[in-house]
């Protein structure tokens, strides 16, 4: 068994450290670029004529609009979009500059680097789409195709700088970066957001009429927004509930059966024992181990039902890390990954992610769905680990593959006992995670779909 050593845990956490640095000089550059750039503009600029009441409204949009997400199959979308869009229509690169900044005013609570990071790009990207709608601009602002084509600018200038970086910060690939988040649901939400950037930039004039108007539209899109979140939780907790009800009635099945066979098999196993090899020939002795290995081998494969079907938890007294937990896993996990070569990421989070565990049984979970996750991956693939909080508060630990995928025919037979594709594979793993998981009051959720597999354990908190 390989064993994750203290230069192994010390290379992993410099190399994190170096992504974090990395990270917080890119934010930090490309905030200084915008700087320069509006220096530069108001050199050559004779200044702005915005209205200061348009400009104040559109920063309240957006601190408002980026305090609500759209989650999507990895990560989530802001909203502030439609906000920064209808600024870099109507306003200066200064002004729309500004209103980029506000951005990370509400996600600074979620730490350092989602808000300098968010504040950051938000502003470069507003001031790139300004500059060029001052190009269309004339006495009423750009026509429909100035408008559009500032908008389209804009989506792209936005993946790009996400796109690096994210892959700055966590040392995924821009390929696979683009594979995982550039989705139809990630393009439908940003055709989402432009549609009412559009809308808003031209209802917007300045009138008391035309900033109610525009109110409701933000109004209107925080409330699809809400119904679009709503219906997946409700398809999470669906999709959740069928799965605790399989889960549960499997457990329920294999107690019974593993119930009378530990009885019979125990009878069984201890006849054997009394039966003295020396007394018998050859012949009979090999029969006589043969037998008793696969008595014993009968109780082995008993006693993991069981733990599967109802483990047995023995909370740590000090808090688990779940940090602390995936920066391991990588380290065991790289033997393994190095034989198809398969690229190992990990993105731990800022904010701390201390649950109420077994580290014993929980680190049996992590290396079942990472052990998996390097299964299911394709030669020279990737498997990456992440951890962080979800809306709730609770902390999570994920696992993603760029594998196949699982078959919609498949999806409800996950946490089955026995259920597998593998062709060396027993099927337990997921259904003694799943047991170990519900054990600690948690959940295990399947959010892949077919361009990969990502398992997400969300757990309790430590409250001390």
């Amino acid at each position: 068994m390989s064993r994750f050593g203290t230069s192994d845990a010390l290379q992993l956490s410099n190399a994190v450290s170096r992504r974090r640095i990395l990270g917080y000089i890119y934010a930090s550059g490309v905030g200084l670029g915008v700087l320069v750039a509006n220096y530069l503009w108001l050199r050559n600029s004779a200044g702005s004529s915005d209205s200061p009441v348009e400009v104040l409204y559109l920063i309240a949009a957006a601190i408002a609009l980026s305090s609500v997400d759209v989650r999507i199959d990895r990560g989530r979308l802001s909203l502030s979009g439609i906000a920064l869009g209808s600024a870099a229509i109507l306003l200066s690169p200064l002004n729309a500059t500004i209103v980029g900044l506000s951005v990370g005013v509400p996600m600074v609570k979620r730490g350092l680097w989602p808000g300098l990071g968010n504040s950051a790009t938000s502003a470069a990207y507003a001031f790139l789409g300004a500059a060029v709608a001052s190009g269309f601009r004339g006495a009423s602002g750009p026509d429909l195709f100035g408008r559009v084509a500032v908008l389209a600018l804009m989506c792209v200038v936005t993946w790009i700088f996400v796109a690096t970086g994210i892959s700055i910060r966590t040392g995924e690939s821009i390929s696979s970066i683009v594979e995982h988040n550039f989705s139809r649901e990630f393009y439908a939400a940003y055709i989402y957001f432009g549609l009412a950037a559009l809308l808003a930039s031209y209802v917007i004039d300045g009138s008391l009429r035309g900033y109610l108007l525009a109110s409701i539209v933000f109004v209107l899109s925080l409330a699809l927004t809400d119904t679009i979140a709503g219906r997946r939780v409700r398809r999470v907790l669906e999709s959740e509930l069928s799965d605790a009800d399989r889960h549960l009635f499997h457990s329920r099945a294999v107690e019974g059966v593993v119930h009378n066979l530990r009885n019979h098999m125990a009878t069984a196993v201890g006849y054997l024992k009394e039966v003295d090899p020396r007394k018998l020939d050859q012949v009979d002795r090999e029969s006589l181990e043969t037998a008793t290995a696969a008595a014993n081998d009968a109780v082995t494969v008993l006693r993991t039902l069981s733990m599967g079907a109802t483990p047995r938890v023995t909370y740590s007294i000090e808090a688990i890390d779940l940090n602390d937990l995936t920066s391991r896993a990588v380290g065991m996990a790289r033997p393994r990954a190095r034989e198809k070569e398969i690229e190992l990421g990990l993105r731990e989070s800022q904010e701390g992610v201390k649950v109420k565990a077994d580290p014993l049984l929980l680190r049996e979970v992590i290396t079942n769905l990472v052990n998996n996750a390097i299964d299911a991956a394709p030669q020279h693939g990737h498997v990456e680990l992440s951890t962080g909080r979800r809306s709730n508060g609770w902390p999570y630990f994920s696992v993603a593959d760029n594998g196949p995928g699982v078959a919609d025919e498949n999806r409800h037979h996950l946490f089955e006992p026995h259920f597998t594709t593998k062709e060396t594979g027993t099927g337990l793993g997921l259904f003694m995670s799943y047991g170990i998981v519900r054990e600690h009051q948690g959940q295990l959720l399947f959010e892949g779909g077919r361009r990969g597999a990502v398992f997400t354990v969300v757990l309790p908190p430590y409250s001390g």
